[in-house]
């Protein structure tokens, strides 16, 4: 009788066995790129608006200096006493500044350059108003560029959102020059009232060039601020800003009309002019601390949302992970229970089949023994004795 060969055993795919893993890895993946994209962009953000904060801080120095420096050249002009303790004290307070985060925004070169000009004004060789005048000039300069340098090494002048961008480009550029050229306006009708006739038209064209320097930043800054309230979704930008704008914006329009020379007749009056310049200077050092204040406040919430994304993301990051731990937990358990009923089913099928008993109601198989010839015995024991039965 044949016997079956045992059937081999299944072996588990090795694809079977790394499925899960396979599945985990697929959505691992797109999850992790996902999330890490958008912690980086939003880390990112959040430390350029740090570094933008350093840039306001670094201009709300930078505006004493150009309020001291200048009253300075005012007082040099008229010959009176320069007030050299408001400037000295401006001085030192950019210097801490300076020297905590200069290194960061690339500014101590520029600041290095503006310091010693404003240490040469000190010398006795500036008493000449015309020299004064000079000398303030070519130190304002110096200052106005250092504005330009905070804000493009700080990123503000590269500041995405509309209300922050304008803000800063008002306090950082519009109103420094707004304020450094309504100064030189005034100190100019001074000096050329002074000078001989002869020299007065000419004078009077570089007045008038001075006058375009003074009112064009000045406009600029109020149509910023306008469009930073209208773009803003701020509710105390409008109500803090607009009041010293309109104060602002009164005093540039009196500036405009006392800069023009009389019914064309180039005549100008310096003490008017004088005058509606300090009106402008006050107005201003009124307005520039609250757009400053104002854009920091805008740059805090700002770092205030983006350190919450940021947590939004860690949170999902997390959740996700033990989302996915979860689902690794299950498909790996179902993978173990699906080989081991492998197992089982195989260890079974190798197993031989043990004989089955006989039905009690079926007739006794034929002795399966060979037949014998007639006469023979049946058995050894009566073969013995069947010759001696026979001779009975």
């Amino acid at each position: 009788m044949t016997v079956p060969a045992p059937r081999a055993r299944r072996r588990s795919s090795t694809l079977g066995r790394l499925l899960p893993l396979l599945l985990i890895g697929a959505l691992l993946a797109p999850v992790g790129l996902l999330l890490t994209t958008t912690w980086r962009q939003t880390t990112d953000d959040r430390d350029l608006a740090a570094r933008e904060r350093l840039g306001v801080q670094y201009l709300t120095a930078l505006a004493t200096v150009t309020d001291a420096l200048v009253e300075a050249q005012s007082a040099a002009v008229n010959g009176r006493p320069v007030a050299r303790e408001a400037l000295n004290q401006a001085v030192e307070k950019v210097a801490a500044v300076d020297a905590r985060i200069g290194v960061e925004l690339l500014s101590q070169e520029r600041w290095a350059g503006v310091r010693a000009k404003l240490e040469a004004l000190r010398a006795p060789g500036t008493a000449d108003p015309e020299s004064a005048y000079t000398a303030y000039s070519e130190a304002t300069d110096l200052l106005l560029a250092l504005h330009d340098k905070v804000r493009e090494s700080s990123g503000l002048v590269r500041d995405s959102e509309a209300d922050s961008f304008y803000l800063q480009d008002s306090a950082g550029q519009e109103l420094p020059e707004a304020v450094v050229a309504a100064s030189r306006l005034a100190d100019l009708g001074t000096l050329i009232s002074r000078r001989p006739a002869a020299e007065q038209p000419r004078g009077l064209m570089e007045l008038t060039g001075l006058r375009v320097a003074a009112l064009t930043p000045a406009t600029d800054l109020v149509d910023n601020l306008r469009s930073a309230v209208d773009g803003s979704e701020s509710t105390d930008l409008g109500a803090n800003v607009l009041t010293p704008l309109d104060t602002y914006q009164r005093s540039v329009e009196a500036l405009a009309a006392y800069s023009a020379p009389a019914n064309g007749t180039g005549v100008l009056d310096p003490g008017q002019l004088s005058a509606a310049a300090l009106n402008t200077h006050r107005a201003a050092r009124q307005l520039q601390p609250v757009i400053l204040a104002e854009l920091d406040a805008l740059l805090v919430e700002r770092i205030d949302n983006l350190d919450r994304d940021r947590w939004l993301t860690a949170g999902a990051g997390v959740l996700a992970g033990l989302l996915l731990s979860w689902l690794a937990a299950l498909l790996i358990t179902a993978a173990r229970r699906a080989r081991r009923r492998a197992a089982m089913a195989a260890t079974h099928a190798e197993t031989p089949d043990t004989p089955s008993q006989g039905d009690p109601w079926q007739p006794a198989a034929p002795d399966p023994r060979a037949l014998q010839p007639i006469g023979a015995a049946r058995d050894p024991e009566t073969a013995q004795w069947g010759a001696f039965d026979a001779a009975r």
